[in-house]
């Protein structure tokens, strides 16, 4: 029997595709150029949508502040850009976070490699 997706599962997987589209297309800052969305859960009651992205280049979170600034400073523009383009009732705040998994699955690679 095939799994079931809930309609949160349904939504934050739109919203990971049209953010990455919306700030490779729309956002005008140079410095989110090199921005990778990894994954987005949204609450179940869908008023919040936690982004979590990462920087090519940037692999320590200190480096990523000033880009996760700049994200959630621009986070009204692309939830109304999203907003556009959904059906959705209403659109989910939008919060930016830097995932660490990337530097976490790096630095375990590098412990194994040293053994």
């Amino acid at each position: 029997m095939p799994r079931e997706f809930s309609r949160s599962d349904r939504v934050a997987d739109f919203i990971k595709r049209e953010i990455a589209l919306l700030i490779q297309r729309e956002l005008r800052d140079p410095r989110l150029r090199n921005v990778n969305v990894n994954a987005v859960s949204v609450t179940r009651d869908m008023s919040i949508a936690k982004i979590y992205v990462t920087i090519l280049g940037v692999s320590i979170n200190d480096d990523s502040k000033p880009f996760i600034e700049a994200l959630n400073g621009a986070a009204g523009f692309l939830r109304s850009k999203l907003a556009s383009i959904s059906n959705l009732r209403s659109t989910p705040k939008l919060y930016f976070y830097f995932d660490e998994s990337i530097v976490v699955a790096e630095h375990i690679s590098n412990l194994i490699d040293k053994n």
